[in-house]
């Protein structure tokens, strides 16, 4: 009988297989990774979000964002999107909302930081969505707490 201490489970955050299909899917023009750590939960999107699978994108950050530890972190990665129309910016503000409500805070990470922060402000949606220069960077940031 062993006598070592486990470390503590904490599940992967578990999308559905509706949304999983839809990802997989040869002809779709959104990629996704999930990862989860002890005080936050990672979305790394790539490829494109428009009005063609905003529902997709709304899917993925909303079964995303339910298994973010509270309090704690949901940074969503978007240095792999090749485009990001306008609604991809509205869903993540909603979600931001809807997160605050629990303790977790939503963060969106991007290489193309300069660029992001100018669409997220033309967009009004500054105080909502901070941004960061990479995933270590939101990341480094202390998490909201109680």
């Amino acid at each position: 009988m062993s006598v070592d201490i486990a470390e503590p489970f904490t599940p992967h955050p578990m999308l559905s297989i509706r949304l999983l299909r839809e990802l997989g899917d040869p002809h779709s023009t959104l990629r996704a990774a999930t990862d989860f750590r002890s005080t936050a939960v990672l979305i790394h999107a790539g490829g494109e979000v428009d009005a063609a699978n905003e529902h997709t994108w709304r899917q993925l950050i909303a079964e995303t964002a339910a298994s973010a530890p509270s309090p704690g972190l949901f940074v969503v990665d978007v240095s792999g999107l090749d485009f990001m129309g306008c609604c991809a910016f509205e869903v993540l503000a909603e979600q931001a909302g809807r997160c605050r409500a629990r303790g977790v805070e939503l963060r969106i990470a991007s290489a193309a930081h300069t660029r992001v922060t100018r669409i997220v402000a033309a967009c009004g949606l500054s105080d909502a969505l901070p941004v960061y220069r990479s995933v270590d960077a939101a990341l480094a940031l202390p998490a909201p707490s109680d």
